[in-house]
């Protein structure tokens, strides 16, 4: 089934929406979630969100393409579910990992020291426009996706240090652009 005809079952209210986005885009929205949790009962309670979240909030300008709609709303959930197994005591995982590579150059993971989060989002985007595809890829599977280093090197078929030193070139430079545009670190 097509995005669009998933969407507009959606929109219908045709339950059936939620059993062929789990066909077309199950598996994939698992992927995202075990990446930052780790755990197969919350994976599935994030997926479950998920369908949920999207089955009451389709947006009024339908997307065209439901799979970054959809991964958006996982790494949502997942990340919250992850806050909260994790919120007295973080763990040596992938997430945390990622998550604390970016902060080194954002700056404070809490809410009351970041300054707007759509505008630092809205700069990271014109950051990664400005890489190469492979950059861009290599990023965006990093710290959006939390893929491991490990998984990211064979799908880019480059070494992990390789990997590991680009994304460590990648947070120098992103660190020196949100400066260039004024962004208080």
């Amino acid at each position: 089934m097509q995005d669009f005809e998933i969407v507009n079952l959606y929109w219908a209210r045709n339950e059936s929406a939620i059993a062929e986005t789990n066909v077309k885009y199950g598996g994939y929205c698992r992927k995202i979630a075990m990446n930052i949790v780790n755990n197969m009962e919350d994976t599935e309670e994030c997926v479950s969100d998920t369908y949920l979240s999207a089955w009451n909030s389709m947006p009024e300008e339908r997307p065209d393409l439901l799979a970054p709609y959809l991964a958006t709303i996982t790494r949502n959930h997942a990340l919250s579910v992850y806050r909260k197994a994790n919120s007295i005591k973080r763990g040596a995982g992938q997430t945390a990992l990622a998550l604390d590579e970016l902060m080194e150059v954002a700056g404070s993971s809490s809410t009351e020291d970041m300054v707007d989060t759509k505008l630092l989002s809205e700069h990271i985007n014109r950051f990664l426009s400005g890489l190469s595809q492979n950059d861009r890829i290599i990023f965006v599977r990093r710290y959006f996706y939390v893929d491991q280093l490990s998984d990211i090197a064979i799908r880019m078929s480059m070494s992990e240090s390789a990997v590991k030193s680009l994304l460590f070139r990648l947070r120098g430079k992103l660190k020196d652009y949100l400066i260039r545009e004024g962004y208080e670190l």
